[in-house]
């Protein structure tokens, strides 16, 4: 068994996730954040990995128990994902260290553009179309999708955005605690695919509609009293409020490290925003730390998206 020596890190990260996902951005970021980043590691070779002495940057530096990011994709040799699992569960009971695993994921068509814009061939595609692989890759990760403690999509983030979520979640000053995500988004624009909570505010009056509230969001006070008057507004937040915080502890009793909330409206600019940002201000009041997040607040809105008329 591993003892508490100058090189055992105090945290391991595992990063994985589809090609072209942004793995290494994450990677780099987490970097940045002062974790020591190893990349296409055979991640079966875990524990003796954990038993060597950091890398350049943290030998001698003070940070000798660094965080510590291991990345690897479905190219890494060896790549098993159930036994990568088991030999995971193994190490950290024989170790006794707690891993988390993050999983980078991405719509096919956004990925598909990605390849071509790079001119790039899918590594599991080879004559075949670039769809097909990235197919074949997908099936090939669910295990690890489907057991990671933070799924990232990627789909519609920026270089700068990735960072940005990275940063929220894994910075030394992150709370270690439950992580809770309060995110609002337009439904025009796609799902949250990790949202535990999903909030539909599409039942509220639409601030779109009035010409001077178009071109403002849920956080200009403007809209957020047109949201305010709708009869249905008190009540149904305050049902939502209540039923979040009931459940936060529950989740928190059950291990649950992760629990994203997210609110949606048609565009993602007036309804949903007001609704995350006022649960995110009462959670607050409770004694919790959530991060907020608006994925389509700068996106621009269009009678295309919204709807030509009311009907």
């Amino acid at each position: 068994m591993l003892t508490d020596s100058p090189s055992r890190p105090t945290r391991v990260l595992l990063v994985t996730g589809l090609l072209g996902a942004g793995k290494t951005t994450a990677l780099r970021a987490l970097e940045d954040l002062g974790w020591e980043p190893v990349d296409n590691f055979p991640v079966r070779m875990i524990g003796r990995l954990l038993q060597t002495e950091p890398g350049p940057g943290h030998e001698g530096s003070g940070d000798a128990t660094a965080p510590l990011a291991i990345g690897f994709d479905a190219r890494t040799r060896g790549f098993d994902p159930r036994a990568i699992l088991a030999d995971i569960a193994a190490v950290a009971e024989a170790e006794d260290m707690a891993f988390s695993l993050l999983f980078l994921d991405c719509g096919s068509e956004e990925l598909e553009r990605r390849y071509n814009e790079t001119r790039r061939r899918h590594p599991l595609a080879g004559d075949r179309p670039v769809t097909e692989g990235i197919e074949a890759e997908r099936a090939m990760m669910e295990p690890l999708r489907q057991v990671a403690d933070v799924v990232i999509s990627t789909n519609r983030f920026s270089t700068n955005d990735l960072q940005r979520t990275i940063r929220e979640l894994f910075a030394p000053t992150a709370p270690q605690e439950m992580t809770v995500t309060v995110s609002s988004f337009g439904f025009s624009r796609g799902m949250v695919p990790t949202a535990d909570l999903v909030f539909d505010m599409r039942f509220l009056d639409n601030p779109h509609w009035d010409d001077a509230l178009r071109p403002l969001t849920g956080r200009d006070e403007a809209v957020a009293d047109h949201i305010r008057q709708d009869p249905a507004w008190d009540e149904a937040f305050g049902r939502i409020r209540d039923l979040v915080l009931m459940l936060l502890p529950r989740y928190e009793a059950q291990g649950k490290a992760y629990v994203n909330i997210a609110f949606g409206c048609t565009g993602g600019k007036h309804r949903s925003v007001f609704a995350a940002e006022s649960l995110a201000g009462a959670l607050r009041a409770a004694g919790h730390s959530p991060t907020l997040f608006h994925r389509n607040l700068d996106s621009g809105t269009t009678d295309l998206v919204e709807g030509a008329t009311r009907a």
